[in-house]
């Protein structure tokens, strides 16, 4: 089976990536795609979400085990199959790729395509710029800073939770065509 996941930022408008990949390649297979699509360096630490209801963050996959104290499994993106967390289309998912100040791309799978294999995932769709993979530090401070101050945070805010489901069916996007 083939998973068609979009991402979308809450930093940039009209950025969105589509990956296909094979719904039992694993999640450093998925990330690799990602960080190859948006053109980010894959050394750095990330981590993909599965969400609870509304976005909230469920099960943790990451590229590495931290030694958590936690009694929680550890789940490495190396050694776990996509299709174990994710099921049903519209499953959504969050793939952190800056641990320091949060940042994240929101996914959705879109479509699942039954009786089809794929052997590498492909980005489908690119569309618009992918936000910087860091950010400057003092420059991400400040707007901390102002979040204190201001209840009324200006949209270019790093790391913010809200996100409009709007974005995952934005018209101008065709669904790709699997059949022979």
């Amino acid at each position: 089976m083939i998973y068609k996941f979009r991402l979308v930022s809450d930093e940039v408008d009209n950025f969105r990536r589509e990956i296909d990949i094979d719904a039992d390649a694993s999640f450093l297979s998925l990330r690799n795609a990602i960080c190859d699509s948006v053109g980010y360096d894959k050394s750095q630490m990330n981590s993909f979400f599965v969400c609870e209801d509304g976005w909230e963050k469920g099960k943790e996959i990451t590229l590495e085990d931290m030694g958590s104290d936690s009694s929680e499994d550890v789940y490495l993106m190396d050694d776990t199959v996509i299709s174990d967390f994710i099921e049903d289309e519209g499953q959504r998912m969050i793939f952190v790729f800056d641990y320091l100040t949060d940042r994240s791309f929101f996914m959705e799978l879109k479509k699942a395509i039954p009786g089809r294999t794929l052997q590498d995932p492909v980005c489908s769709l690119a569309m618009g710029q992918a936000p910087a993979q860091f950010v400057d530090l003092d420059e991400f401070e400040a707007k901390i800073d102002t979040k204190a101050v201001s209840a009324d945070i200006d949209e270019d805010f790093y790391g913010s939770d809200q996100f409009s489901d709007d974005e995952f069916d934005a018209e101008g996007f065709d669904e790709m065509n699997f059949e022979d």
